[in-house]
């Protein structure tokens, strides 16, 4: 089986199980998205939301974070870990984008990864739930699961994007994605995979392998 026959059986299945599913990022405002993104990093999405609900409530705007006293900061977003280097980014952000994107978040990912803080995963995010273009998020549970299902020999994010670029249709590239993420919590998690009852066992490298 070539590995676009196994991408189109992945996008199949997990369609069947995730039709609706989105990102479990709670926010109103682009630039919510990308702080709340920066801020999951070693973190888990639950925590963030809980942070967030209050954090964007203290400071409503980009202006707000933009002039917020810096060790403050820090104070309001710790629970998320690595609080020194995560505030400091928010604050460089917000100023960022107010001075050169006149407070509007970029649509490029060259102009993305321009800002503070922000790497390939972030800016693909953002270029797929928010603008809906074409974008391959590779957060940890993708790799891990593209990479038991044969879809990539790779374990760097950057390119196993580029190894799911040439596999997935553009149009759902960003959906399948977010797919990958349930499916990587309720099904193939990185300790203890559900092989014996997961519908994508069939075509799975890693159950072929480990099943004998």
């Amino acid at each position: 089986m070539t590995r676009k026959e196994r991408a189109a059986l992945a996008c199949e299945e997990l369609e069947k199980l995730y039709p609706d599913v989105e990102c479990s990022l709670v926010y109103d405002k682009p630039y919510e998205l990308m702080f709340a993104t920066r801020l999951a990093a070693q973190c888990t999405d639950a925590r963030v939301n809980i942070v967030t609900e209050t954090l964007f409530k203290k400071y409503p705007t980009l202006e707000a974070f933009a002039n917020a006293d810096l060790e403050e900061l820090e104070q309001d977003v710790k629970p998320c870990g690595f609080y020194h280097t995560k505030a400091k980014s928010l604050k460089e952000m917000a100023g960022q984008l107010i001075e050169r994107f006149g407070g509007e978040v970029p649509q490029t990912m060259e102009e993305l990864l321009s800002l503070s803080g922000v790497g390939r995963k972030t800016a693909n995010l953002i270029l797929g739930d928010v603008y809906g273009k074409p974008a391959v998020v590779t957060d940890t549970h993708c790799i891990r699961i593209t990479g038991r299902l044969g879809l990539t020999d790779n374990k760097e994010s950057a390119k196993v994007e580029k190894d799911l670029v040439k596999l997935l249709p553009p149009e759902i590239s960003n959906h399948f994605c977010h797919q990958t993420v349930q499916f990587g919590r309720d099904i193939c998690r990185a300790r203890k995979p559900d092989c014996g009852n997961c519908p994508l066992n069939y075509f799975c490298r890693y159950y072929a392998k480990n099943s004998k």
